[in-house]
């Protein structure tokens, strides 16, 4: 008892709301029905997994649509699914690591050993920022082969914890999979149409260095990564250079990001924004982009449309 009066507060919550939930969560979540119970830290996951994972399971994405993955704060309800899950899918990269939320997720439902990462088998890109040199970009998704990487990663996991339906994961992995490497076919024979010196993507947070580096562009950013010095003078005056000095012909703004000083870009520099463009999470339920296939797809759309002058 002593041990846990001293956790913080935030912690305390989660830790009692999975007690209250250990009791009425089985093997298989607690549902009444034989699924697995599976957890996916943000939407983009999720979808993955019920692509895969198909009516076989049940699938709970922690941070909403439209939030942060990097600095989420969880709900007393987050831990009472992840105290029932019986996998646990999240990105890894230092996605999750904003105030350690995940870890200490984790630690209280004591469900360290059934989560998994879906970048083991990604090559990492690091950032380019003076000092964070070492720190990867967890913004793997972005290229449509590492989407694949993820399903090969969510199947054996899949498989491993229900091998009597291994046939069906298999085959559903084989259908997605190839909806994947089409989409990504696409995206590099439509990067095609834009003009070889505007192939330059500027966007606020450098999100983009995969989606570049996968379909020849070049990645250009107000800042790196999520940080409290978003849009500081130094920050504004390279971008507005880069801008200028390659007559950019339009900006793009991520959904999940404050659209303030992009829009301030813009209007220094006469540069429309294009567009929205998706990042961290897929769109609403009914709205387009609301599965990884649809975000990509549209992504893509957008910038070739913006870039290309269309």
């Amino acid at each position: 008892m002593k041990k846990i009066l001293l956790l913080p507060l935030s912690l305390l919550l989660l830790l009692l709301a999975a007690c209250s939930n250990s009791n009425t969560n089985t093997a298989t979540g607690g549902g009444g029905e034989d699924k697995l119970q599976i957890v996916a830290t943000y939407s983009i996951i999720a979808d993955m997994a019920r692509n895969i994972a198909g009516d076989k399971a049940e699938v709970y994405s922690l941070v909403p649509v439209g939030t942060d993955p990097h600095m989420y704060d969880p709900l007393p309800a987050d831990s009472g699914k992840v105290s029932g899950a019986d996998l646990i899918f999240y990105n890894g990269l230092n996605l999750e690591t904003g105030k350690g939320w995940f870890q200490d997720l984790l630690a209280v439902t004591n469900k360290t050993e059934v989560s998994f990462a879906l970048t083991d088998e990604v090559a990492p890109i690091y950032l380019t920022e003076k000092g964070k040199e070492t720190q990867v970009d967890p913004h793997a998704w972005l290229d449509l082969q590492n989407g694949v990487r993820y399903a090969e990663v969510l199947t054996t996991r899949l498989i491993a914890a229900d091998p009597d339906n291994e046939e069906y994961y298999l085959s559903n992995q084989e259908a997605y999979v190839q909806e994947l490497n089409e989409l990504d076919q696409y995206a590099k024979e439509a990067v095609q149409q834009i003009p070889q010196d505007k192939r330059i993507l500027v966007t606020s947070e450098g999100a983009f260095k995969y989606f570049s580096k996968a379909y020849g562009l070049e990645s250009a950013f107000i800042w790196e990564i999520n940080t409290d010095s978003q849009g500081t003078p130094e920050q504004m005056k390279r971008i507005i250079g880069i801008i200028e000095d390659n007559s950019i012909p339009a900006l793009f703004l991520e959904t999940s990001v404050n659209p303030k000083t992009m829009e301030t870009i813009s209007a220094e520099t006469g540069v429309p924004v294009h567009s929205k463009i998706f990042t961290d999470s897929l769109a609403k339920e009914g709205e387009e982009g609301d599965t990884y296939l649809g975000m990509m797809k549209w992504n893509i759309d957008k910038v070739v449309e913006g870039l290309s002058g269309q």
